[in-house]
């Protein structure tokens, strides 16, 4: 696939990083020279400097024969003339633009984004999806992590393994008969800092993460068996009034629960702009590094710190002085992949990456085949994957146990209609299903066979 990426920034190499390793043909546009630079010196990729909104800079990028244009920029308008460049000239097919604004997202102006108007396929907003996830968490704050899919019927946890965790060193074929009704598949786990996929035979062990496809109705009830069904926080600290702590509180607001929130934020402006936007929301000007600064905020009565500001080393402190004044539980904001490591050492309880947000969001009109939905794990080294059975698939029509399933790969869940279906040998995928797949990344091409319609689907 022929990708053209515009931006090089922290996102934008994050998409190339991930696509020219799966062998697609990528050319990022930046119009800063160190950024190109860069990608010609670290990936298999084409540099181009010059602003991916000129035709001749898209020209010179081979625009005219890419399949994909994703428009990535620090500048909204930047990314939206980019597509609009794109389609008017080149008829590049498929259009991705990051937009920050929530001016532009406001439900009022849907239609700007029209074929008619501004040609965008799909609108990307970081900003938006990272307090989603966020909120998510806050949900269900037992959890590492939450993914949900497009459907809503099967969420997707990574919950930490203790060694008083009810199902530890037992076979995973033996929890149905333990726990009757049980609508959960553990799929695999982070061992020993590995994703690998777990089979029915083997069993989960002390000190491992593992990721679990849960009907809906039964996510308290997996954490419970866990050790971790914990309440949702209703005193929130937040560390940054930024575009996501902005975004947060507002929708906690909106929410109309009896939450209070408090938000620390260092620059008088972003503080005073956000103590005019949000109603019952407390913003305190300070630096949240500042012991005294927390105080004020009672931290120490705090359920959850979300620390939230620009600056991955302020959210890593902040969350450990939090927890070490009192506050329960929190996450901080981290996009340096090798942060989260060290900061689990230090105490910091769960992490969300804007980067692997936003490149799952894109990967899945990258892949082959009916992918509805993909989420990232432990940077690139595993998926989850959403995809549609149709009746070419390969899976579909016969029993599981007799589908040569690759090794890499476990079957979590089936979506059929509004019901959730966790697979057992017996079961038979039928065409129209929504199947939650795990696949660790060595395996992602063989996923997207078992679901392409064919050999020239594209």
């Amino acid at each position: 696939m022929r990708v053209i990426i515009c931006g090089a920034g922290q996102v934008g190499y994050g998409i190339a990083e991930r696509l020219s390793a799966e062998g697609n043909e990528i050319t990022v546009i930046d119009s800063n020279p160190a950024l190109v630079q860069r990608v010609r010196d670290t990936l298999d990729a084409r540099g181009i400097s010059g602003h991916g909104s000129h035709p001749d800079v898209l020209a010179q990028a081979g625009a005219r024969d890419a399949d994909m244009l994703i428009a990535v920029t620090q500048v909204d308008e930047v990314n939206m003339t980019a597509c609009q460049v794109a389609h008017s000239i080149f008829e590049v097919p498929t259009r991705i633009a990051r937009i920050r604004s929530q001016s532009y997202l406001n439900p009022e102006w849907r239609n700007l984004f029209s074929r008619e108007h501004l040609p965008i396929d799909v609108i990307i907003s970081p900003e938006v999806e990272v307090g989603d996830l966020i909120l998510q968490r806050m949900a269900y704050p037992g959890a590492n992590e939450i993914i949900t899919f497009e459907d809503e019927q099967v969420i997707v946890i990574e919950v930490d393994v203790r060694e008083d965790c009810a199902v530890v060193d037992t076979p995973l074929r033996h929890l149905t008969d333990l726990f009757p009704n049980l609508q959960a598949t553990v799929m695999g786990v982070r061992r020993d800092g590995e994703m690998r996929v777990l089979h029915s035979h083997e069993h989960l062990l002390a000190g491992d993460q593992a990721v679990v496809a849960v009907s809906r109705d039964q996510v308290s009830r997996v954490l419970g068996l866990f050790g971790r069904d914990e309440d949702p926080p209703s005193r929130i600290v937040i560390a940054g009034a930024g575009n996501v702590g902005r975004y947060v509180a507002q929708q906690i607001e909106e929410q109309g629960n009896a939450a209070s929130v408090r938000i620390i934020e260092s620059n008088r402006d972003n503080a005073q702009a956000a103590a005019e936007a949000l109603n019952r929301s407390i913003v305190v000007f300070g630096d949240t590094l500042q012991a005294e600064i927390l105080r004020e905020v009672d931290v120490r009565d705090a359920h959850m710190f979300l620390g939230l500001t620009n600056d991955d080393r302020t959210n890593i402190l902040s969350s450990v002085l939090a927890s070490e004044m009192g506050c329960r539980a929190n996450i901080a904001l981290v996009n340096q992949g090798h942060y989260p490591r060290i900061a689990r050492r230090l105490g910091v309880d769960a992490f969300i990456n804007p980067r692997s947000v936003t490149v799952s969001k894109v990967l899945r009109h990258v892949r082959r085949g009916r992918i509805r939905g993909v989420y990232t794990l432990a940077n690139g080294a595993a998926e989850l994957l959403e995809a549609e059975a149709l009746e070419t698939s390969t899976l579909v029509g016969v029993p599981l146990r007799d589908f040569a399933v690759p090794d890499g790969v476990r079957i979590g869940a089936i979506v059929r209609g509004n019901k959730a279906i966790m697979p057992t040998g017996d079961t038979v995928v039928r065409a129209g299903d929504f199947v939650i797949v795990f696949a660790l990344a060595a395996n992602l091409r063989q996923v997207e066979k078992m679901f392409r319609v064919s050999i020239d689907f594209f």
